[in-house]
């Protein structure tokens, strides 16, 4: 019986390709307005990457390393800045910047949802590659969740589609991988990370999932659809 379901964050609860073409316009304006229009390629080249360094880190599974750490220092060198100043980009661009846009940019349906779902007596919680509690916020969902986790916490230290978040939410939510339903965007990240810890996936914005698509999904075009997929779900248990 599905008794919970955790949600990707980027790309899942708000439409991302929205929240970076608004990203996109303050970022060619804002050195520009501080007059130093010479910061914009030196951004544009930090901020790219950075997000490329960490789809390559997916690779490396679980490391030894912190990839906290690593994904600074690695994004540093290749972008030929200092890690400090990696990090102050992120920080200003990645996370806190886009915060005052997500209010505007939520996937329609997205607080229906999750209130429909808490209701049924379900738990709702997150697990994100990036810190998610502040966009949970600016969201106003952060009160419908019981659980946030991200992929750089020390007891996770895993980019998906490695399993180890997935099985933190289990264990914190006391619950067995195959009772709950994981909601994300990218068949080859969310589906595959979610079938690798036992939990099923829902992939929100596909048509349709491909016949021979291992693993498989299930496909929901609009988070509206969410809901019935889950009771049709839970009807077949």
């Amino acid at each position: 019986m599905i008794e919970a379901v955790l949600f990707d964050v980027d790309g899942t609860l708000y439409l991302q390709s929205r929240l970076r073409a608004l990203m996109a316009g303050e970022l060619a304006t804002v050195p520009w307005l501080q007059r130093a229009p010479w910061r914009v390629g030196r951004l544009w080249h930090a901020l790219k990457s950075f997000r490329h360094v960490r789809e390559e880190l997916r690779a490396l599974g679980r490391p030894a390393a912190s990839l906290e750490r690593l994904q600074y220092s690695e994004a540093a060198a290749r972008a030929g800045v200092s890690v400090p100043e990696m990090e102050d980009v992120v920080a200003e661009w990645i996370i806190h910047r886009p915060l005052k846009y997500l209010p505007s940019v939520v996937r329609p349906g997205t607080r229906e949802t999750f209130e429909a779902l808490a209701a049924s007596g379900m738990k709702v919680g997150v697990f994100s590659d990036y810190p998610a509690e502040d966009k949970l916020k600016a969201m106003q969902l952060d009160h419908l969740v019981s659980l946030a986790i991200d992929a750089t916490e020390s007891d996770v230290n895993a980019f998906k589609p490695h399993p180890r978040g997935f099985l933190a939410a289990a264990e914190r939510w006391g619950l067995a991988p195959d009772s709950i339903l994981y909601v994300g965007d990218r068949p080859e990240v969310d589906a595959v990370g979610a079938a690798a810890a036992g939990m099923r996936c829902v992939v929100i914005g596909a048509q349709a999932a491909p016949i021979a698509h291992q693993p498989p999904y299930l496909a929901a075009p609009r988070m509206a659809d969410l809901a019935k997929l889950v009771r049709q779900e839970r009807s077949r248990q």
